[in-house]
């Protein structure tokens, strides 16, 4: 199963979002949850088990549920509040979006985190994927097994290849995925030589 990124979300009842990330469990190798950012909220991403996938094509991810559904799904993005010597100024927009959380007399600044299962990461459309001996490209989409929704492979978009072709990469030459990087077994020069395949299908900017 071909697991897009950045593409749009479509629940039983019509478009509901957009996808911005999926996240990864990097030790198992497996998709837990797709990102969906709400197509009313632009401030709302929630997180979506990655069972509740139907289908998908090269553009869009159906989901088993209604729209309405999402509301009820854990937040993507939570506040936190790092401690900061700078006063409280209400008209600063930062403070502003999370008031009345922000009071006056608290030397705090608000930040967004992600709120992630432990020790699991996120990645999105774009994501840096670096060989033993540098930068070779940047994640395309990947490749999912339906029946466990383990990573079978990551496709690649190269960077001097750009809008041209694509390389299919398996899992097993992974060495690790951190935060937004994706980490192979392979050199450069052993990736440029891996079969690559026609990019027919419409990309995204």
């Amino acid at each position: 199963m071909d697991l897009p990124l950045d593409v749009e979300i479509y629940c039983t009842d019509g478009l509901c979002g957009h996808s911005t990330r999926a996240v990864i469990d990097p030790i198992a190798r497996t998709v837990t949850h797709l990102v969906v950012k709400k197509q009313h909220g632009a401030r709302i991403q929630v997180l979506v088990p990655v069972e509740m996938v139907t289908k998908t094509s090269e553009d869009r991810i159906v989901l088993r549920c209604q729209g309405s559904d999402l509301i009820f799904m854990e937040s993507f993005l939570e506040v936190e509040f790092l401690p900061t010597d700078e006063p409280f100024n209400p008209y600063a927009p930062e403070q502003v979006v999370f008031w009345p959380y922000v009071l006056p007399d608290e030397a705090a600044l608000p930040v967004m985190v992600e709120n992630l299962p432990p020790d699991e990461v996120s990645i999105r459309r774009g994501s840096l994927v670096r060989a033993t001996n540098g930068r070779i490209g940047r994640v395309d989409e990947l490749l999912v097994n339906p029946a466990d929704s383990r990573i079978t492979h990551l496709v690649l978009r190269e960077g001097h290849l750009w809008g041209q072709q694509d390389v299919t990469i398996p899992v097993p030459q992974i060495d690790r995925i951190d935060e937004d990087t994706i980490f192979l077994k392979l050199t450069r020069q052993e990736v440029e030589a891996l079969p690559t395949i026609p990019v027919h299908k419409k990309h995204r900017s």
